[in-house]
């Protein structure tokens, strides 16, 4: 009951036609065959482009704002900015 069977489908398609004519139907399916064409085409693209590797930049080692009896070591600007 809630499946169709290949009957179904090719009434299903039969109707189509006729509703939306011949020509009509043969353009739509046209159109999704170039896009299939052109999703294929950017998907090859995608993989044979070579991508950039990324590289994690190191980072400096933090400098202590106190001490270790808790006085302020420095009042100095840093560099990196």
């Amino acid at each position: 009951m809630g499946s169709f069977s290949p009957i179904h489908l090719l009434v299903l398609a039969v109707v189509a036609i006729l509703l939306l004519g011949g020509g009509r139907f043969s353009s739509l399916m046209g159109d999704v065959a170039k896009g299939v064409k052109n999703f294929k085409k950017g998907m090859a693209e995608e993989d044979s482009s070579p991508k950039p590797s990324k590289q994690i930049e190191a980072q400096t080692r933090a400098e202590p704002a106190f001490d270790r009896d808790g006085d302020r070591v420095g009042d100095r600007v840093r560099d990196d900015r």
